[in-house]
């Protein structure tokens, strides 16, 4: 989450008014995350989440992304729902953005993940998985490895300031991965940037998933991959492997990994590595001038990278076959 796009409380009122939530008594913008404008909504009916698409989401994605949020709900994933204006629609149009309203969910994100989070986090990813077998609709993955070569060579030019030899670094790495991607793996939607801030707990408890702005469908096993990264290092960039056994034996206790998905795991976590320093990389670059948001150092998932680069397999990451 973040605030790129300023609302004036004209705009805003005539907005919220199409909708049975009663008047707007506050808003505040919330500076975490990269994507979308959020704010905390309170009207005369409680607190909600309103959200301003950018320019990175396609607004033929947003069915996608909102009914999903409905599907996952109807199968039992506790998740926000969009709210329908007076018309039916979920989706409107505020400060020449696409928009929504969407539930408030209950909970906090946990800074540091204990083991207890991780097993817990796992199950929950799995019963996704699981719960998306059925929803009608598909998006293919815009930021899979497909995709990771021109994005690469439109920070290329600039990458060497950051780190000195990034840019040969990283064009070898994707050389690397581009020729060996696996196929054919156990595949649905997935959440695809399910990082701690993203998922809620009340105490101990999970209670619930939000962001579902990059869902798509892809393997399960690359979302796993993505955990082991968001989930699993230390603040120091340590692998703390007992966190790992403890998301992945969480996971399979819901949904068991296939032989092909166990032997790909290491190179599905470089990629996700890859990945996200990749758009962190553009992002740390190109920061709109005024915007609320902090840009998230790329150097933590070049660290990241260099340690999974170092696996053999993954039972390396606690995880027996």
């Amino acid at each position: 989450m973040a605030v790129y796009t300023d609302v004036s409380d004209e705009d805003l009122a005539e907005f919220v008014a199409g909708y049975d939530i009663g008047g707007v008594l506050a808003l505040k913008g919330i500076a975490e995350g990269v994507e979308n404008s959020n704010y905390l909504l309170h009207t005369q009916s409680g607190y909600y989440i309103l959200t301003l698409y950018e320019k990175r989401v396609e607004r033929g994605d947003l069915p996608f992304f909102l009914e999903l949020m409905r599907h996952l709900a109807a199968r039992g994933i506790s998740c926000p729902q969009p709210v329908e204006d007076r018309s039916g629609s979920m989706l409107g149009e505020l400060a020449g953005r696409p928009a929504a309203i969407i539930s408030f969910l209950d909970g906090m994100w946990v800074r540091r993940p204990k083991r207890e989070h991780c097993t817990a986090l796992g199950e929950a990813l799995a019963r996704f998985h699981l719960a998306g077998a059925d929803f009608p609709m598909t998006r293919p993955n815009t930021l899979s490895v497909e995709n990771w070569r021109p994005l690469l060579e439109g920070s290329l030019d600039q990458a060497d300031t950051i780190v000195e030899g990034l840019g040969a670094e990283l064009s070898a790495e994707l050389d690397h991965l581009e020729s060996r991607w696996p196929e054919g793996l156990p595949s649905g939607v997935i959440h695809a940037d399910l990082f701690p801030d993203n998922v809620f707990f009340l105490g101990e408890d999970l209670s619930g998933l939000i962001d579902f702005y990059f869902a798509c469908n892809d393997a399960f096993a690359y979302d796993v991959a993505i955990c082991l990264n968001a989930w699993c290092f230390e603040p120091d960039l340590s692998f703390n492997v007992t966190k790992a056994r403890a998301l992945l034996n969480g996971y399979r206790s819901v949904r068991g990994f296939t032989d092909e998905e166990f032997a790909s795991l290491p190179l599905l976590a470089r990629g996700a590595a890859l990945r996200f320093l990749l758009t962190r990389l553009h992002d740390w670059l190109r920061v709109p001038e005024g915007a609320l948001v902090t840009p998230k150092d790329p150097r933590e998932y070049l660290r990241k990278l260099r340690f999974h680069q170092g696996v053999a397999t993954a039972s390396d990451y606690g995880l027996v076959s």
